[in-house]
């Protein structure tokens, strides 16, 4: 997403810092949910790019914004009992693709366990390979040295070592976290070599995505009425 004139710069010797955003999908999601449990706001129909936008001026005037990556899952287990749930995800993910976002999907993996309500062993669907990806590309982008800063948008300490491990690789650059709604998180906060930040619920209901949402070819995608 660097513009063409920041590119410009740097060829000349001009340092601008570029920033890349690397958003938990599962992680944002359960905090838009707690967002409309606590307070009555719904937030699921969320402009992700303008969003990670708004807080660029954090990372001062020669700041850049260079990519988005947003990492998520199809709950395909879910298409004979819940389809709507599938097609409203695959919605959400055309217009933030639209937008120029990078997505990166994982899956559902069946696992059996004992529910202690029932007192039998069922089957449950938990999502798969979101942190490993994430933890991955956070490495991956510094080794390219595809961006000078990341900010990670999640509260899930399993990213903690892979942040360790970039930071000791990498030295000199730079990561924080933005931690979605009821999210914060001290020991990654902690690891942060910039001031973290969390996103308040003012924030979501500011960067919402047109509705309907009119893609570049001129197809339009509704907002969910449950959304």
């Amino acid at each position: 997403m660097e513009t063409s004139a920041a590119s410009r710069l740097r060829s000349r010797g001009f340092f601008m810092k570029r920033i890349s955003f690397l958003i938990d999908g599962f992680n944002l999601y359960h905090s838009i949910k707690d967002l409309e449990r606590i307070h009555g706001i719904k937030a699921k129909w969320l402009n992700l790019y303008s969003l990670c936008k708004s807080y660029l001026y954090l990372f001062g005037k020669d700041a850049v914004l260079q990519d988005i990556y947003y990492f998520s899952a199809y709950p395909n287990h879910l298409s004979l009992s819940r389809p709507d749930t599938i097609a409203r995800h695959k919605d959400f993910i055309t217009c933030i693709e639209d937008l120029g976002i990078k997505v990166v999907l994982g899956r559902f993996k069946e696992k059996k366990v004992f529910c202690d309500n029932c007192k039998t062993v069922i089957n449950k669907h938990e999502e798969k390979e979101t942190d490993v990806a994430i933890a991955v590309k956070v490495i991956e982008l510094f080794h390219l040295d595809s961006c000078d800063i990341q900010v990670i948008v999640s509260g899930d300490t399993d990213l903690a070592p892979a942040i360790r491990t970039s930071l000791a690789l990498f030295p000199k650059k730079q990561i924080c976290f933005a931690f979605p709604f009821n999210r914060k998180m001290k020991e990654l906060a902690a690891l942060s070599t910039l001031p973290s930040f969390s996103i308040g619920r003012m924030n979501y209901q500011t960067h919402s995505l047109p509705d309907p949402y009119v893609l570049k070819d001129g197809n339009k995608i509704f907002k969910p009425t449950s959304w």
